[in-house]
């Protein structure tokens, strides 16, 4: 799937957050559903796909039930727009989640909900969620952002699950809000794009041991990234089966 990532330990309070709240989050009891969009802006079909994945959270789903990514593919850069958003490390994911599904289409918009596809979307995620949420947790995952210095954040989180398998990976993944293309060329020429939980960083995956993993890393934004249109979301999945058994987010936590 993805390269490992080396990843350093340090302590949450080896540089002061000095003026600055830390922003934290603890999954629940129950289980969060992470709903996962492959999208391009090379596609006519996905701005009704972001503009759906757009509307989480909402009232019926808030974070602590579905936690919603946008993950832009490079696959149709070649017919005449570059998706700005787009890394091959998400395709190669939407690849590897097609194949644990035993399915043969890579295509986009494609959505999965904790790690299963949906393929009529406009009628089914609301209750393929409700299905999900209604499972008891099989793990526990503490996330925490802390804002060291304007442009550097520190990204922490812990996990643990009871499951025994050798087969849980956790993963980070840093997105941003309130994102905007104006398109010149290709099949959405023209067109001025809006989109939501974009994903800019992604991280890991790092293997439980003995039901246990902890990372902590320090991320300096980009220039183009704005800071209070930042999130972070955790998740723990089972990288053989391609099921996601939890997700907890962070949102919007510093201006910028």
């Amino acid at each position: 799937m993805s390269r490992w990532w080396m990843v350093l330990i340090l302590s949450f309070n080896v540089v002061g957050s000095v003026g600055w709240a830390a922003c934290s989050a603890r999954s629940g009891a129950m289980t969060t559903a992470l709903v996962e969009l492959y999208t391009s802006e090379g596609c006519s079909s996905c701005p009704p796909a972001d503009r759906q994945l757009s509307q989480f959270p909402d009232g019926r789903f808030p974070l602590d039930k579905a936690v919603p990514l946008a993950l832009h593919v490079p696959y149709w850069d070649y017919i005449g727009w570059k998706d700005p958003y787009a890394k091959s490390v998400f395709a190669e994911r939407q690849n590897w989640l097609v194949q644990t599904n035993r399915h043969r289409t890579v295509y986009t918009p494609h959505f999965f909900v904790s790690g299963k596809a949906v393929g009529n979307w406009r009628n089914e995620l609301p209750d393929v969620i409700r299905r999900i949420n209604a499972q008891p947790a099989h793990a526990d995952i503490q996330l925490r952002v802390d804002k060291l210095q304007p442009g550097l954040l520190s990204i922490g989180a812990d996990t643990s699950s009871a499951m025994k398998s050798e087969s849980l990976a956790l993963y980070l993944a840093v997105t941003e809000n309130r994102l905007v293309s104006k398109v010149s060329r290709g099949e959405n020429s023209g067109t001025t794009l809006h989109h939501d939980h974009v994903v800019r960083e992604w991280i890991g995956p790092l293997a439980l041991v003995a039901g246990k993993a902890s990372v902590q890393r320090d991320l300096k934004l980009q220039a183009d990234w704005v800071g209070n249109e930042i999130g972070v979301v955790g998740l723990v999945q089972n990288t053989l089966s391609g099921e996601v058994i939890q997700a907890v987010a962070v949102n919007r936590c510093f201006k910028s």
